[in-house]
Formats: structure tokens, C-alpha cells, sequence
């Protein structure tokens, strides 16, 4: 009699341990979210005041708070004429060109080209088990700063005007991703067979554009070289809208496909025995992470490290579970862009450096130290 009620006391105990530690992961995956939360709105006032005329931190947030009601009154407009003949018309004193023209595009598409770069980095990892998987390790990069250069140097690309160099780079991008699907489904290719032919398609497409770059004359290899690197410079409305409709569709898709990501976690045979087609799950997610890239960095030039850190913290933070892995690393990449960007335009001001030199700086150091600390395994 005693030893039953000591099983079922051991029993209650186990239960509730389980549940105890079930909402300490959920309170940290909270704090977490609102930690980046917090840093973001925090680093975009800041971000917003910095520039020739001056705008405290305070006047910003009232110069966006007051702007909602208007946005919102007027958002069929928007949609039909533009946000920057919306904000001529309707937020037309110095103070709101200055914020919304001027500074919140670039803002705004930091956290936007995060987010979707840290997204289709856990999407990668996730799909070939190994933390090495990026869009830099697949030679999604490599593709696309290909296909500006291409546009940069001789002028030769789908379509002319001012998105030569954007398709351009959107289209090549794509190239190294459709070569790695293919590979892996006419050869029965293995993850890691899938890294190395990426690394393999990115060594390609990076000597390509270093030949290009001999033989150009001086402000064109300049230009290549400074897309390549990676920037927010060209932020605008226009381009932030294609981005945002890409982010948002693409991620819709990634987050549906969570649970499979978590049983592809455990392996091939135990993901079948599931009842998941793992070649069709592999390949369709991969297609749309690479679209979510060739999106992002089409726009921003080949910004590194975010898809590759940003899930790695994520995972360390809140654990495995890609049900809140893929949303909170997008807000973490979201939170490493901006305030990487925003770094970049203070530490050597007046000159703005690209923000891609800067990640890199910081996400490989970081990266090591990540490694060096870890002791287990990534899965």
C-alpha cells in the first residue's frame, strides 16, 4: 500500500515538474519576443533622429503616433497613388518628410530584410539538419550579386530602366537554389550533399564576378563591390511594399510547415514513418526560402551572418521547436539588422558604412563564441 502511494506521489511530482518546466519555456519565449520587441522600437527612434536636421527621440514617436489616424483614414489612397504622394499630400510640414520620406524607409526595410533573411535561414537549416545552411552556404548570394554585377559592369540583364539591377539579381539568385533542387532529386542527394553542391554553385558564381570586375573600368567594379557588401541605402516605399508582400506570403507558408520542420529534425526515416513526404516537404520548402531571399537581397545587396546567427541564438534561447523558432528569429534578425545599421551610420559619421561589412564583423566573432560555448549537439 505504501509503495503504491509512493508511485503515484513520484507520479504527481513528475507531472507536475513537466508542467512547471512547459511554462518556464513558454515565459521565455515571452520575454524573449518582448525583449525584441522592445529593442526594435527602441533602436528605430534612435535610428530616426540621426541626420542633418534634428529630431529628438520623443518628437519621432509623436511624428509617427500622429500619423496612424491619417494612414489609416486615407489607406485606399495610399494603395492607389503611393506612399510618397500620400505623405506630400496628407504629412506635408518638414518634420514628417523628414521622418516618413526620409529615414523610416530605411528603418523599416532593415526589419523587413531581417526578418526575412533570419526566416529563410531557419527554413534551411531546418529542412537539411545542419547549422551550416544559409542563403551565403547555398550560393544564394553568390547568384545574385552575379546577376548585378552582370547589370552593374555590361549593362546585360532581363529587363532595362531602374529595376535592371534588382531582376537581375532576383532572377540569378534563384539559379543556385533550382540547381541544388534538382541535383537533390535526380541523385537522390543527401542534406549535406545539398551544402557542398551550394558551396560548390557559390564558388562558381563568385569567381564569375570577380573575372567581370578585371576587366571593368573603375566606378563600375566600385558600384558591384558596394551592392556586394550589402546596404540599406536604397531603401524606399516601392521597394519595401515587393518586400513585405514576398515576406508576408512566403513566411505564411513556412510557418504552416512547422511540424514538419520539427520531424524532419528527427530524421528522414522517423519524419516518414510519420507520414511526411520528406522530398517534397524538402523541396517546397526550399523553393520558398529561396524566393524569400532572392526577395530580400535583390533589394539590399548580400547582407551575411543574419541568416545564419539569428536562428542559432534563437535555438539556444527558446529551445528547438521551429513552431517559435521561424517567427522569433525573424524578429531577432529584424532586431540585429537595425541596430547593425544603425551602428554603421554613427561609428564613422558623416561617412555610412554598408551595413553588410559590419554584420559580418559582428556575426563571425559571434558565431565562434557561439560554437565555442555550445557543448551539445545543433539537433
Amino acid at each position: 500500500m505504501n509503495e503504491s502511494l509512493k508511485k503515484l506521489k513520484n507520479g504527481h511530482l513528475k507531472k507536475h515538474n513537466i508542467k512547471k518546466d512547459y511554462k518556464k519555456f513558454i515565459k521565455r519565449k515571452i520575454v524573449f519576443s518582448i525583449f525584441c520587441f522592445i529593442i526594435i522600437a527602441s533602436v528605430s527612434g534612435i535610428a530616426a533622429t540621426l541626420g542633418s536636421y534634428p529630431i529628438t527621440v520623443i518628437e519621432v514617436y509623436s511624428i509617427i503616433w500622429n500619423a496612424f489616424p491619417i494612414i489609416i483614414q486615407n489607406i485606399v489612397f495610399i494603395f492607389r497613388e503611393g506612399m510618397v504622394e500620400f505623405i506630400a499630400t496628407y504629412l506635408s510640414t518638414t518634420e514628417n518628410i523628414v521622418v516618413w520620406n526620409l529615414r523610416l524607409p530605411r528603418i523599416v526595410m532593415g526589419i523587413v530584410a531581417g526578418m526575412g533573411l533570419a526566416i529563410a535561414g531557419t527554413s534551411m537549416q531546418g529542412i537539411l539538419r545542419n547549422p551550416l545552411a544559409s542563403p551565403f552556404t547555398l550560393g544564394i548570394s553568390s547568384g545574385a550579386g552575379f546577376g548585378a554585377s552582370l547589370a552593374i559592369i555590361l549593362g546585360i540583364g532581363v529587363i532595362g530602366g531602374e529595376y535592371l539591377i534588382v531582376v537581375n539579381a532576383f532572377i540569378f539568385s534563384l539559379i543556385p537554389a533550382f540547381f541544388i533542387m534538382a541535383f537533390a532529386k535526380t541523385r537522390k542527394a543527401t542534406p549535406e550533399t545539398m551544402i557542398l553542391a551550394g558551396i560548390a554553385m557559390g564558388s562558381i558564381f563568385s569567381a564569375a564576378t570577380t573575372f567581370m570586375m578585371f576587366f571593368a573600368d573603375e566606378e563600375a567594379v566600385k558600384e558591384a563591390v558596394f551592392w556586394g557588401v550589402g546596404s540599406l541605402g536604397r531603401a524606399s516605399w516601392e521597394n519595401i511594399f515587393y518586400m513585405f508582400i514576398m515576406l508576408g506570403v512566403c513566411s505564411i507558408y513556412l510557418f504552416r510547415r512547422a511540424w514538419d520542420l520539427n520531424a524532419l529534425g528527427t530524421g528522414d526515416e522517423t519524419a516518414k514513418s510519420l507520414g511526411i513526404n520528406v522530398e517534397r516537404i524538402r523541396l517546397s520548402v526550399m523553393v520558398v526560402a529561396a524566393l524569400l531571399t532572392a526577395s530580400i537581397i535583390s533589394f539590399v545587396g548580400t547582407i551575411g551572418f543574419i541568416g545564419l546567427v539569428a536562428p542559432h541564438v534563437t535555438r539556444i534561447v527558446i529551445g528547438g521547436d521551429n513552431k517559435y523558432v521561424l517567427p522569433i528569429s525573424g524578429l531577432l534578425g529584424g532586431t540585429v539588422l537595425l541596430t547593425a545599421d544603425t551602428i554603421a551610420r554613427t561609428i564613422m559619421a558623416p561617412i555610412i558604412l554598408p551595413v553588410g561589412v559590419l554584420t559580418s564583423f559582428i556575426g563571425g566573432p559571434l558565431f565562434l563564441y557561439l560554437l565555442m560555448k555550445r557543448r551539445t549537439e545543433f539537433w
